[in-house]
């Protein structure tokens, strides 16, 4: 289990890129989708013309209301497919001004993580965002083939995460305090990208700290615990995907990725500026 969670974090830059990048961001614009219908509209587009409420309940921890806001009404402006298209074009623009087609193990990490992300496939039930995109054909551009693989295996993973956080009772909102409340990603960022109102973000800390998860805005020794709990169990419910390895390959993806997800971050493509 600890070389698959090293496998998927080392690479998972080559994917999670494309929620940052100005490809994208010009992408959007030229489709005629603004702020946040963009975001939406990419990541929900393998759905078909996805419902807000379809978008709401896959993507778990957003304000519901800034999604209905964002998705309605996109979908007058333009198709799945172009968006689809335009997504994949964004993220290969991207992909190559990093370097990564002309990283040495291309072809091997390719291979591996393929691999990996069909034999996800062979587990879709209950995971309803992987499964849309599972459905979707594979580029024929080595480049695209390793984001989409990577796309597949984060959207396995995220489904799994979800049911996690439904089976201990926790909800969109207070999943985003406890992720903030370890200081992994600003609290700034997940505020505005999540959209959710002060009074509502205030209101749900109060009710995790009466649950005894939070002291203070840090987590308390209960939800250092419950917070492990939910990342193990989210790394077993996403180990048939790399099951399908082995352990020496799974070591052998996770050293051989170290390189793609350095060059992501390199080439500034997860700056939130």
């Amino acid at each position: 289990m600890k070389a698959a969670r090293a496998a998927w974090r080392r690479l998972e830059p080559v994917h999670a890129m494309i929620y940052f990048v100005p490809e994208a961001r010009r992408r959007y614009a030229d489709l005629g989708l603004r702020g946040r219908a963009g975001y939406f509209t990419f990541r929900s587009a393998a759905f078909g013309r996805a419902s807000a409420e379809l978008v709401i309940s896959t993507f778990y921890n957003f304000n519901p209301d800034a999604v209905r806001q964002a998705v309605d009404g996109a979908w007058d402006a333009t198709t799945p497919q172009q968006v689809l298209d335009a997504r994949y074009a964004a993220a290969c623009e991207a992909l190559r001004r990093a370097g990564i087609h002309e990283l040495p193990g291309l072809d091997e990490v390719l291979a591996l993580t393929r691999r990996a992300a069909e034999a996800a496939c062979e587990h879709a039930q209950g995971r309803p965002l992987f499964a849309a995109h599972a459905a979707l054909p594979w580029p024929e551009e080595p480049v695209l083939q390793l984001w989409h693989a990577q796309t597949l295996l984060r959207e396995f993973r995220g489904d799994g995460h979800v049911a996690c956080l439904l089976s201990e009772g926790v909800g969109g909102l207070e999943a985003l305090i406890l992720h903030a409340a370890t200081g992994e990603v600003p609290v700034g960022f997940l505020k505005a990208s999540r959209a959710w109102p002060e009074e509502e973000w205030v209101g749900a800390q109060e009710r995790l700290r009466e649950r005894g998860l939070l002291d203070g805005d840090s987590l308390s020794p209960e939800g250092e615990l419950l917070r492990r709990h939910i990342e193990d169990r989210t790394d077993r419910l996403a180990l048939p995907s790399y099951a399908a390895l082995g352990d020496a390959d799974c070591e052998r993806l996770a050293e051989l990725a170290s390189p793609f997800g350095r060059a992501v971050v390199d080439a500034g493509l997860l700056s939130l500026g």
